[in-house]
Order: structure tokens, then C-alpha cells, then sequence
């Protein structure tokens, strides 16, 4: 179901600065590492707009991956240690796999990538940490939702990729605390039915070995803005960055990192863990 205006409005909200696409003519890219001498890291202007992000905690049963691109739901883990990447793969995986096919009544899960963010950590040089994103963006287009799922079927030897990819399928990220509370940094989502064609901008993005494909996205002051104050390890973000179907479902999500005016100055730096994942229907 839609948001109705008046029941999100009267919402308790923050203002936060969001920093959008500045609208482009050119293809914007941004590199995953260091670029060659003279190459920016990142092309493209972005501009900082002070909006309304509101509590959705009162509203999270009235919020759906289907609808509104995101939901907020309990899972509890065995993992002791995120940071072990062996465990991470071995134990997080199956579980949230299980857990996303259970929820979604998907015919199959494969979670195919992870990302690891601690502003301190990733300060510090440590391999495959990295800081919160602060640009809106969503993490794959309508091109490279069907490259990247067909590279990972590929990669995982799958026998027939293209009898899987004729039905309706998605990328859903499962992004959890990883103490809790969140204090810094939270996670804003933007409600997907607030999100219009216009607004979603292709990006390149570079890797050593290969060229993926985002959305960077442009301002609209229809867009909509939520977060899930003080989120706690037992709680999982689900966040629908693609959906192979085009019928009135949520297929793109905008989210971004951002400043909570509210943090306090000593705020421990946000942790946290982001699994991507492809979730295949049986139709």
C-alpha cells in the first residue's frame, strides 16, 4: 500500500543534509580504489538539501519491501565475530539466506557480496572496511540487476542462468547494527513509490577487474525520507535495490549514510554489516 501523506507527516522527524546528484549531461564515475594521476575519484556535483527524515518505527507495519522498497524486521544470529570473514561466509550466509526465503516465500536466496563500514576502522587502513556512503544512491540499475545476477549465477555454476532470470527476481540488501544501538550515521531509505524514473541517474562504477553500473540519484521534493532510530543488533534493515518486476512493485530503493543532529559528539562510530542478495521467485 501507498504512504498516506498525513499519516507519515504527522510523524516525530529529524532534519538531515542529504547530498544529491547535481543533474548531469555526462555519465557520472566513481572508482572503487585509487584512480590513475589526474583522474578524480569521483565525477559529478553533488548538492546538500536539509530534509524531513522521519520515524518509521510506528509505522513499520505499514511499510513493505513490495511497496515501499524497505522493511524493518528481527533476526537473530549465532555470528560471534563479523569481522571474521571465514565466519561471516560460513555461518551469516545460510543464515540469512534461510531467513530471506522463509520471510519472502522465495524458491531460492544466494547472497553473493558483503561490505564491512566503520569510520575508524577504515581510517586506521584496514583491509576491507569501509566508511558509510554519503551520497544518495541505489546499488544497481535496470541493466546491471541482470549482469550481476547472471555473474553470479555464472560464477556459482548454475546450469541454466537463463531459466532462472525468465522469472521475477530481486537484489535485496540485509544491513544490520553491529553493536547496537546505532548512534552515528544512521541509515536513511527513501520510500520507493517517491521515486520517479527522472530522478534515477547511471552511474560507472569501477572495480580493478570489472565496471558495475549504480543509480545516483537527483533531487525531488517529492521524495519521501525514513529512518529506524537506535537500531539494535537483533534488528536487520531489508532495503529492495532491484526488482526484475515492473508492475507497480518497489524495484529501486535511494538510501544514503547521514549526520543525525541528534547524535552526541562522543558517538561510538557506526558498525555494520551489509549483505546482498539475489531472491529468486517461483513465478
Amino acid at each position: 500500500m501507498s504512504l498516506n501523506n498525513q499519516l507519515f507527516k504527522d510523524l516525530p522527524h529529524i532534519e538531515g543534509e542529504l547530498n544529491y546528484l547535481t543533474p548531469t549531461a555526462e555519465k557520472p564515475v566513481n572508482y572503487t580504489y585509487e584512480p590513475p594521476p589526474g583522474i578524480p575519484q569521483r565525477s559529478g556535483k553533488y548538492e546538500v538539501y536539509k530534509l524531513p527524515i522521519y520515524d518509521a518505527r510506528t509505522i513499520s507495519q505499514d511499510v513493505s519491501l513490495d511497496q515501499q522498497g524497505f522493511a524493518l524486521v528481527e533476526h537473530h544470529t549465532t555470528i560471534k565475530d563479523f569481522y571474521d570473514q571465514d565466519e561471516v561466509r560460513h555461518v551469516y550466509y545460510p543464515e540469512a539466506e534461510q531467513f530471506l526465503k522463509d520471510l519472502t516465500g522465495a524458491q531460492k536466496v544466494i547472497v553473493f557480496d558483503h561490505n564491512l563500514r566503520n569510520a575508524e576502522r577504515a581510517k586506521q587502513g584496514e583491509q576491507g572496511i569501509k566508511t558509510p556512503v554519503r551520497g544518495v544512491h541505489n546499488d544497481f540499475t535496470a541493466k546491471s540487476g541482470y549482469s550481476r545476477a547472471r555473474a553470479v549465477l555464472e560464477a556459482i555454476g548454475t546450469e541454466d542462468p537463463d531459466e532462472l532470470l525468465q522469472h521475477r527476481f530481486s537484489v535485496v540488501n540485509l544491513w544490520r547494527p553491529i553493536p547496537g544501538p546505532v548512534q552515528e550515521s544512521p541509515l536513511g531509505v527513501c520510500d520507493a513509490q517517491s521515486i520517479v524514473p527522472t530522478d534515477l541517474v547511471a552511474t560507472d562504477l569501477v572495480y580493478r577487474d570489472r565496471v558495475g553500473e549504480t543509480y545516483a540519484i537527483t533531487y525531488n521534493p517529492k521524495h519521501r525520507w525514513f529512518y529506524f532510530p537506535q537500531m539494535q543488533r537483533k534488528e536487520v534493515l531489508l532495503i529492495k535495490c532491484f526488482d526484475s518486476a515492473d508492475k507497480g512493485l518497489a524495484r529501486f530503493t535511494a538510501h544514503t549514510a547521514f549526520d543525525d543532529p541528534t547524535s552526541q559528539p562522543d558517538a561510538p562510530p557506526r558498525e555494520s554489516i551489509e549483505l546482498r542478495t539475489l531472491v529468486f521467485y517461483a513465478t
